[in-house]
């Protein structure tokens, strides 16, 4: 009989990356938690994502927080995230033009230039803080890029922004106020912008959305404040987070970005890796709809799953090498989610990192991190708080 592993998320210092865990993968493609059960294996975790008895895992995370009423509760349930069956395809069905390739790819050059000025802002002092210098702004002002905004907002988004991300801390319910806060900020951002664009419509971004139809109905000005106001919040904090996380990752593996310093044309492949080996979603969640069997398991109605993206990225059953390669063709990671909850903004955001480590490896070839990096707590959501580098110093452009 196959023995069922035990792993306590909850333990002082867990980290999803250590010995304790990879070994339960080697046991069962599934351990036991507080929490529901972590999937531990690629194959399991590809399939389940795509099982349609699973909803989204994080649909009830301020309910189950105690939090059932006000402002956070009503837009938490409104958002894409939360939303299942057709309510969640009609509104990805709205929004889809919006994200396509022509619209995006356009922007390419822009955000190339937005890394070149932030990296003009320090280039020539041989240090910086990297978040506060180059991953935080630049993610804020990518958001400005694509939504259409005055670039003097990037500061307001960044602000709001990071404080709605307390939503995911074990301490919501303390954070209430400041995670509401965030939220007003960001909502009245987004209706702002939806204002002006009504009576603006241009080939962009939000008059797609404005304009969107699905079988001659329109979004509604509500949906559209959801979304934009969720694009906002989710675009900034993942793209800061995984941009820190590629230079910690890349400050281990001097090879690669070497490799990449060489080719550029590698930076696609770079960030697929990156997010492979070190993403900040460490673990996206499910949440079983009924009662089913899989694998040899019952999984009970209301159970949660939550998908280990550290060991099934480097599941050597699927990856082999499972070691960082940027050069080698991958099967895809589950860094942007996976099945009918795959993140919608994936495309922007592999552009805009994308974009952002070509100017890097080119400006900053040889960066150290140095003492005093701070990092979010190694599970759920997590990235460099502070990252401390230093460089040869270099003129601006």
């Amino acid at each position: 009989m196959t023995t069922v592993p035990f792993i306590d998320v909850q333990a002082p210092g867990f980290s999803i990356r250590s010995l304790e865990v990879l070994a339960a993968r080697e046991e069962s493609w599934y351990a036991k938690t507080p929490f529901g059960i972590a999937i531990l294996r690629y194959e399991d975790a590809n399939e389940l994502q795509n099982d349609k008895r699973l909803y989204q895992g994080s649909r009830r995370w301020p309910e189950h927080n105690g939090i059932t009423e006000g402002p956070l509760a009503e837009w938490w349930q409104e958002m894409l995230m939360s939303l299942e069956g057709e309510d969640h395809r009609r509104l990805r069905r709205l929004a889809n033009p919006a994200f396509s390739p022509r619209i995006i790819e356009a922007l390419t050059p822009e955000f190339t230039e937005l890394a070149n000025q932030l990296v003009d802002n320090f280039s020539e002092n041989g240090s910086c803080d990297f978040m506060a210098e180059f991953a935080e702004p630049y993610s804020a002002l990518v958001i400005t890029k694509l939504l259409g905004l005055d670039p003097s907002q990037w500061s307001d988004i960044a602000d709001f922004a990071t404080k709605m991300g307390y939503v995911f801390s074990v301490t919501i319910k303390d954070d209430l106020p400041v995670i509401e806060e965030g939220l007003e900020g960001v909502l009245k951002i987004s209706q702002d912008l939806i204002d002006l664009r009504k009576n603006d419509i241009r080939d962009d971004f939000i008059s797609n959305l404005v304009e969107a139809t699905v079988d001659g109905e329109k979004i509604t000005e509500r949906e559209l404040l959801i979304l934009i106001s969720f694009l906002v919040f989710a675009g900034f904090d993942t793209t800061r987070n995984q941009l820190g996380l590629a230079m910690q990752t890349f400050s281990q593996r001097k090879d690669q970005w070497e490799l990449l310093r060489a080719d550029h044309d590698l930076a696609r492949n770079a960030i697929e890796e990156v997010m492979r080996v070190n993403p900040t979603i460490t673990w996206v969640s499910r949440e079983a709809n009924e009662t089913f069997e899989y694998n040899g398991l019952t999984i009970e109605k209301g159970t949660t799953l939550q998908i280990f993206n550290i060991p099934v990225g480097s599941d050597p059953a699927k990856y082999d090498p499972a070691t960082m390669d940027i050069t080698a063709q991958r099967a895809p990671h589950f860094g942007f989610g996976g099945g009918m909850h795959h993140c919608i903004g994936h495309y922007v955001a592999r552009i805009d990192m994308q974009e952002a480590i070509k100017v890097l490896v080119a400006r900053i070839p040889d960066f150290e991190i140095l003492e005093g990096a701070e990092y979010l707590p190694d599970s759920g959501n997590t990235g460099p708080t502070k990252l401390p580098i230093s460089f040869t110093p270099k003129p601006k452009r």
